[in-house]
């Protein structure tokens, strides 16, 4: 029996592009965590090392983000569910348990449409099943244009602010500046391309009533992207879907409130 690479930076050869990846632990579902934007696979860390000792688990850079460069591709939200099929078929997983935050959350629902036989649960972080409204897409246009014109450095300085809870921001510099590099890290033009995916996408409200698999639903009470009522819309659409909220955390929950969070993760994936 061939034995499957553990550890950091790993690499999946996807059609045209390298998805790089951190695997670790055992157990015959693994969790894949899919990032939001414009973050990486290291925004998982505190998950992967939390769980590992108990199940399997995956976290991806999204094509063109973290280290899975692709300066080619026009990206989509599409695309990037068709490459989550692909590196599961990569690594021979014919289900797994998938938790995406913000766009993670959108790459796994639109998979879910697409793939509804490959996924043993579902685990959705501040995110949301709209698509974008002609203002929002707009919005997202002129910051493009902004972006191109004088450059990504008020973009990310803004956003990185936007995502953190006020205490946090007071607090926990040392986690606002890791999430700082990381977004630093990504080109402009995987900056702007993925503005344009993100005004892409198509809404996924329409296939949550048929969603049978157990799924688990957290967000940050404080969460500016995307607010709590567009969580509590999704409770309340997925039958059977358990909801948790989480105080003194913004859009990026599990890095504000790690204890949490993966208590959270942990207890749903113990009921499985």
């Amino acid at each position: 029996m061939e034995t499957v690479a553990k550890g950091t930076n790993l690499i999946a050869v996807i059609d045209n592009f390298d998805l790089s990846y951190d695997e670790f632990g055992e157990g015959n579902t693994p969790i894949i965590f899919l990032h939001g934007y414009p973050f990486s696979k290291a925004m998982w860390q505190g998950q992967l090392e939390f769980l590992k000792s108990k199940h399997r688990v995956i976290a991806c850079d999204i094509r063109g983000f973290g280290r899975s460069k692709d300066e080619e591709s026009t990206l989509s939200i599409d695309l990037f569910a068709d490459d989550l099929i692909a590196f599961m078929d990569k690594l021979t997983i014919e289900k797994a348990v998938i938790c995406g935050l913000s766009m993670g959350g959108f790459i796994a629902l639109d998979a879910l449409k697409k793939f509804p036989n490959r996924f043993e649960a579902l685990i959705l972080c501040d995110t949301q099943c709209i698509a974008d409204t002609d203002e929002v897409k707009a919005k997202r246009y002129k910051i493009i244009d902004e972006i191109t014109f004088s450059g990504v450095t008020e973009f990310n300085e803004g956003f990185v602010k936007s995502v953190f809870h006020k205490d946090s921001l007071a607090t926990k510099s040392d986690i606002v500046e890791r999430l700082r590099n990381v977004v630093f890290s990504n080109s402009q033009r995987i900056i702007t391309m993925g503005l344009t995916a993100l005004a892409g996408r198509t809404e996924t409200c329409s296939i949550l009533s048929k969603i049978t698999i157990p799924t688990l639903i957290i967000c940050g009470r404080e969460d500016a992207v995307t607010p709590l009522e567009q969580s509590e819309s999704i409770h309340a659409t997925i039958k059977g879907s358990v909801l948790k909220v989480i105080d003194k955390a913004g859009h990026v929950s599990n890095l504000e409130q790690p204890d949490e969070f993966n208590k959270y993760v942990l207890d749903f994936l113990t009921v499985l």
